[in-house]
């Protein structure tokens, strides 16, 4: 790993002073003991505080679309002879990647307008599962090394095995390599186990429509429509949500929760052929709602349906963006 953080700190350098990238946007390390942050580096120095761990959690890509829009909108007041194009460095494992293929393939930005550092990816630390193996108790110090996570609390020290406090978006990660790239650091991580990837969401297919609903709205009443899913997402990026709007209003601005179910709904239908599984709205989720089950048996039906992985390659378009006379027309008729 260290030697991908030496390799990753030279990139990013040699981009800035190449001139290649404006903006290099990585992960630096958190103020909190095991944690990571997002950072953005514009000039060649500060490529020192770039890190790459199994702490690094957000999905960077939401960044690239917020920076690159940022700059498309502050262009519009400038005469179109004196517009400058503005290049966003990424630091980009298999899921992030993915993502900028969903924004490729929307057509949000140009593909010179983001140059990708791949990396390999063998999982990220989810930190509530940390947390409650750390006895719940807040963290104070912490070191990883050799698979292991040693953490000190107030209530004293306790070894965790890195493979047990993994998000569960990592444990079945089909994709934790970069698919595109415009540099590769580092050698390919070895695969997780995409077999098991749908096993949830099958052990859910199971159940009744009474018990799914059922545990549909206890999910449901955990959510505070705090947004903070919507957020992180990096496929939400609409200019302004249907949450928001008012002509027509969809949702009410209350608890409502009937109005917190729609909002999920519409969140979760949005998502058909543009999730791909990072994880991140259930690492900010400050409630624990299991959005992921339901995302996952959304995506399973997106892949039995049409035969479509999110932002797996360039060619596979989206299935809501494409028409192709060999879809499986059955469930138009029988849903």
């Amino acid at each position: 790993m260290e030697n991908i953080e030496t390799k990753l700190r030279e990139e990013a350098q040699r981009l800035l002073l190449e001139k290649k990238a404006d903006v290099i946007i990585g992960y630096e390390k958190g103020t909190l003991p095991l944690t990571a942050t997002p950072c953005f580096i514009t000039r060649p120095e500060e490529a020192e505080k770039l890190i790459w761990n199994n702490l690094c959690t957000q999905n960077l890509a939401k960044f690239v679309h917020d920076l690159i829009t940022a700059h498309k909108n502050s262009q519009k007041r400038v005469k179109p002879e004196d517009r400058k194009k503005k290049v966003i460095g990424v630091v980009a494992r298999g899921c992030t990647t993915r993502s900028i293929i969903i924004h490729l393939q929307e057509r949000q930005y140009d593909r010179g307008e983001v140059y990708i550092i791949g990396v390999p990816c063998d999982g990220y630390v989810e930190s509530k599962k940390l947390r409650t193996a750390a006895g719940g108790a807040d963290i104070i110090e912490g070191d990883m090394e050799g698979g292991q996570i040693k953490v000190k609390t107030a209530e004293g020290e306790k070894t965790v095995a890195l493979k047990e406090v993994l998000s569960d978006s990592c444990r079945t990660c089909r994709y934790n390599n970069p698919i595109i790239s415009d540099v590769m650091v580092g050698s390919p991580a070895p695969a997780m186990n995409p077999e098991a990837e749908y096993d949830q969401v099958k052990e859910f297919e199971a159940k009744s429509i009474e018990e799914r609903w059922a545990y549909f709205t206890k999910e449901m009443a955990k959510c505070i429509r705090c947004n903070a899913c919507r957020q992180a997402c990096p496929s939400c990026y609409c200019p302004t949500c249907f949450a928001e709007q008012s002509m027509p209003q969809w949702v009410g601005i209350g608890e409502d929760a009937t109005d917190t179910q729609v909002f999920q709904f519409m969140r979760l239908y949005h998502m058909v052929g543009r999730c791909v599984d990072c994880g991140s709205c259930v690492a900010v989720c400050p409630m624990g709602v299991d959005l992921r089950n339901f995302l996952k048996k959304i995506d399973k039906d997106c892949w039995e349906m049409f035969g479509n992985r999110a932002g797996s390659s360039m060619e596979d378009m989206p299935p809501l963006g494409k028409f192709s006379e060999n879809d499986k027309e059955d469930f138009i008729y029988n849903p």
